[in-house]
């Protein structure tokens, strides 16, 4: 272009600047630009690299773009990576020729083919694979075990997802939404080999896509993108994965059962999948995808096509209380502690269930992510024992006949709050000592009572004790928040008492 330039204008003896500009097809200032510069100055110009940087470090994802939407406009492109990386400042001017350059240069017409890259990409790819390993043994028995691998192409952080029986459709749809959960968010596309899951059919590279699958792939909002049969290089870094599984987390091991597998894998992912250091990117893979791609992935919900597997499994609960799910931990009551336990999902909800009585001990809002403790802290404390030592306070504080008195008199008139009004009782107590049994007394012929009437009671005594034995004389000096408490003394008048 720039010999072109120097010849139309032969020193001044050829065409003029805006002549050549329109036969070129470029702009004024362009060809004065040239025009103004020597054969060294444009040579220097040329040689220099860091002019092309700004975009040249964006060029595989631009090039992915345009293999992926073919006739994707200069303009999309640009906002395409203003959405990617808000921090890149760049003229359309600049984007629409570098795009053009690249739609000349580069083979950009084929919209089906896998090209392997985008590592540089983060929350746009992640790369899918089934796996099997036979012989595992669970409960002395050899099973064949059926795995779902998910590994997202920057950070490397993987997901798998397990099953005893063969995958069919709604299984496979299950194990995305649990990798999609545990990541925290969806990727812009999935790559996948032409598993049946997925591709039905191809004919001349014409893809006829499993139309369950794909609904579920619209509804959570990624692209389905299917290699090139017998290319397994397309999708390197999960094939891999799936290695990894079979010989590092899966081969050699015993399980007692299936839920002991289960917890294990978990363990596995959260602890040394995701926690080494990676021999390719050298990262490790939970605290890389933490910096620099979590923020960049789209957000997920389950969409409602998704059918909860409703199946019963069981867990092994530790001996800190918790059971594992989906690479995350839920609490259960303290008595369960190394017990077995069973687990359903229903719509958003953990259900866990007593096995022998077959009811439910608790219940827990489903999280997404991985390496989280959801806990009841109710779970942790035993309401009988702690109602038992409140007794046994109170018997302390005001004798076994008064105590127990008004322990029946507080259960009665507050039995779903009993424990924290014993409580509440027992404070009071404390506040107001001496308390005497005479007044002791008034308080256990009430037909109801509650924690705070029993404060009111013993702040209005306190303030005037002669007052207790007024029936009817109404205490002029009272205040008139304690003039109820004084009724209440000699009436025993049921509505509640403010002070």
């Amino acid at each position: 272009m720039i010999h072109k330039i120097k010849s139309l204008y032969d020193d001044g003896n050829g065409l003029g600047k805006k002549a050549i500009a329109r036969q070129l097809g470029i702009s004024v200032n362009t060809v004065r630009k040239y025009l103004a510069m020597d054969e060294v100055a444009i040579s220097a110009y040329l040689s220099n690299r860091s002019r092309q940087k700004q975009l040249d470090d964006y060029r595989e994802y631009i090039i992915h773009l345009l293999e992926t939407f073919p006739q994707l406009s200069a303009v999309k492109v640009q906002r395409k990576l203003k959405e990617k990386y808000p921090e890149l400042e760049v003229s359309s001017r600049s984007i629409r020729r570098y795009v053009n350059t690249l739609r000349e240069t580069v083979a950009c017409q084929s919209k089906r083919y896998y090209q392997p890259v985008l590592d540089m990409v983060p929350g746009e790819q992640c790369q899918v694979d089934p796996g099997e390993l036979r012989g595992v043994l669970i409960n002395g028995v050899e099973t064949t075990i059926y795995f779902v691998v998910f590994v997202l192409s920057f950070s490397r952080l993987m997901h798998v997802s397990v099953s005893d029986k063969p995958i069919d459709t709604e299984r496979f749809i299950q194990m995305h939404d649990a990798a999609f959960r545990y990541f925290g968010g969806v990727t812009a596309e999935c790559v996948y080999d032409q598993t049946k899951l997925v591709v039905i059919e191809e004919v001349y590279r014409e893809l006829t896509v499993n139309a369950r699958f794909n609904e579920y792939a619209t509804q959570a909002g990624f692209r389905i993108h299917a290699c090139e049969g017998y290319d397994p290089e397309s999708k390197g870094k999960v094939e891999a994965g799936v290695k990894y599984v079979k010989n590092n987390a899966l081969y050699g091991e015993v399980f007692a059962n299936w839920a002991a597998l289960e917890s294990y894998l978990a363990d596995w992912l959260n602890n040394t999948a995701n926690q080494r250091v990676h021999a390719t990117t050298g990262k490790v893979p939970h605290v890389y995808y933490d910096q620099h791609e979590r923020a960049q992935m789209k957000p997920y919900l389950s969409p409602a096509m998704v059918q909860a597997d409703e199946a019963l499994m069981t867990r092994k609960v530790d001996k800190t209380g918790l059971i594992s799910y989906q690479s995350n931990k839920y609490s259960v009551p303290m008595a369960y502690q190394q017990a077995t336990v069973g687990i359903r999902v229903e719509g958003e909800y953990l259900i866990i269930l007593d096995l022998e009585k077959d009811n439910e001990i608790a219940r827990h809002p489903l999280t997404t992510g991985h390496g989280k403790v959801i806990k009841n802290n109710h779970h942790y404390r035993d309401p009988a024992q702690r109602i038992e030592q409140l007794e046994h306070t109170l018997r302390e504080l005001v004798g076994q006949a008064q105590a127990d008195a008004l322990a029946a008199l507080l259960k009665q008139s507050e039995p779903k709050i009993y424990k924290d009004q014993l409580a509440g009782v027992i404070q009071e107590i404390k506040k107001h000592q001496p308390v005497t049994a005479e007044l002791l007394d008034k308080l256990c012929q009430r037909p109801r009572l509650s924690a705070t009437q029993v404060r009111d009671i013993l702040d209005a005594y306190q303030a005037h004790p002669e007052r207790l034995s007024l029936a009817e004389e109404t205490p002029v000096q009272a205040p008139e928040g304690q003039l109820d408490a004084y009724r209440a003394l000699s009436t025993q008048e049921v509505s509640h008492v403010s002070h």
